[in-house]
């Protein structure tokens, strides 16, 4: 068994440490360069096994660095390319002076251990025992600034060892990110453990969270058999008034007593929760204790729905394409350039998970290489355009006056609402005159009158 020595060259000082902890947990013997000239000095003084180097830095770019070493036969082991703006010329000119692998940023921790064994492999190098079965955890895509900015909020997270609470819509990957989360965490070795909150009910909550003891016998429930691991309690709100209750009991005291005992057992669990995006209107409806929000919130992340990142949705596309034509063995096919104009201004209504899905259908059901606009037309799932906002109607499915109208129906409705139902404020508000504006109420069919009395 090898421990292979691996040198990461990367300007970008959160890139280069996650990488360097996700190798280094893997047994990986790691340098980290921050420039040209530490990658030079680094080589000087020790033999590596593989290089990870980076296109775009400061003083030396990545491909410059390459061809020094190239042109001068100093290119003893094998080299992978990363690029958070790689294009095809850029790809074409590493492989031609001597780079084994071309990989785009953000790297997944499966894609990058991936490469890693290939490229070792490929330099003669044996991985090391054990670690055939990659992580199936991956890091969240898409290259916009919203994304971005996530991930170094989940990799700051990952750090403490405080609740979370993770809010957003659903399907938009709110446990993802807390498997991420848990992944780039010091537990990351430790049990994961997913409470379906819905599968607990207010006869069974002691014994699936807290456990029970029975003549001397102990079962642990879901918070002890973490152990110093992560509890994701799936969709809060979901929980019932007894389940609640005995979680935030175990939260504010760090401990817990199994149902039939007597001892108290130490909270070592990190408890990370996930809930809609309107929780707060749970607690006036009593679904949700406040208290509970409280001890959660510590520390909280939004995660955004994907019509507000709607520019990694080619990306997106991509990367769902490759990942079910590996794990589900389906035919690879790629998204034309229309295709993936139409989908970005899509809204998503049902975010990422519908998006997966939508990959995973024409994969299935098309034989052409090129996924074309009109098969995305079909596939499309119809939005519902009665009460949903307005962000998350599908205009572009519409013929124009139609969707004109749609857009000018919507709009003036939650207009009004947001005027408390007074068209002489609304009127001020959109810039129309009260009489014209009384006309076009009534020929979208908005009933003002409804929404509140007239000033």
């Amino acid at each position: 068994m090898s421990h292979a020595h691996v040198l990461v060259i990367d300007d970008e000082v959160d890139i280069r440490a996650l990488i360097q902890e996700i190798l280094s947990d893997e047994g990986y013997g790691v340098v980290a360069a921050a420039n040209a000239a530490e990658a030079r000095s680094a080589r000087a003084s020790g033999n590596f096994d593989l290089v990870l180097l980076d296109i775009w830095m400061p003083d030396t770019d990545g491909i410059t660095l390459l061809r020094e070493w190239s042109d001068a036969g100093d290119l003893n082991c094998p080299v992978v390319v990363m690029s958070g703006h790689g294009t095809v010329e850029t790809a074409v000119e590493a492989t031609r002076l001597g780079a084994h692998d071309f990989v785009e940023k953000p790297l997944s921790i499966a894609k990058l251990l991936r490469t890693v064994e290939s490229a070792l492999e490929a330099g003669g190098t044996t991985t090391l025992a054990g670690r055939g079965i990659l992580p199936p955890l991956l890091a969240p895509v898409g290259r916009s600034a919203l994304m971005r900015q996530l991930r170094e909020k989940v990799q700051q997270y990952a750090r403490l060892d405080t609740p979370v609470l993770l809010s957003g819509e659903p399907g938009t990957g709110r446990g993802a990110f807390a498997r991420y989360m848990h992944a780039l965490s010091a537990r990351a070795d430790e049990p994961l453990i997913t409470v379906t909150a819905a599968s607990i009910t207010d006869g069974n909550a002691e014994r699936k969270l807290l456990g029970g003891e029975r003549n001397g016998d102990a079962e642990p429930g879901f918070l002890e058999r973490a152990g110093g691991g992560t509890v994701v309690v799936d969709e809060l709100s979901d929980l019932g008034p007894a389940a609640q209750r005995l979680l935030l009991g175990a939260l504010e005291d760090g401990a817990f007593t199994r149902a039939g005992g007597n001892e108290p057992v130490k909270l070592q669990a990190r408890v990370v929760a996930t809930v809609a995006a309107d929780y707060e209107a749970k607690f006036e409806a009593g679904a949700l204790r406040r208290d509970l929000v409280s001890q959660l919130n510590i520390l909280s992340l939004r995660i955004p729905p994907l019509r507000e990142y709607s520019e990694d949705v080619p990306e997106l596309l991509a990367y769902y394409v490759d990942k079910l034509v590996d794990s589900e063995g389906l035919a690879f096919r790629r998204f034309s350039v229309a295709a993936q104009n139409r989908l970005r201004n899509y809204p998503w209504p049902d975010n990422v998970r519908e998006l997966k899905n939508l990959v995973r259908r024409l994969l299935m059901t098309g034989s052409e290489d090129d996924i074309s606009l009109e098969e995305v037309e079909a596939e499309l799932t119809p939005v519902s355009r009665g009460d949903d906002m307005l962000v998350k109607q599908d205009l572009l499915s519409l013929p124009l006056r139609e969707a004109r109208e749609q857009f000018e129906r919507a709009y003036l409705q939650q207009q009004l609402v947001l005027c408390d139902g007074k068209v002489g404020k609304l009127a001020k508000r959109v810039g129309m005159e009260r009489t014209h504006l009384y006309r076009k109420l009534r020929s979208l069919g908005v009933d003002f009158k409804s929404v509140g009395s007239e000033d």
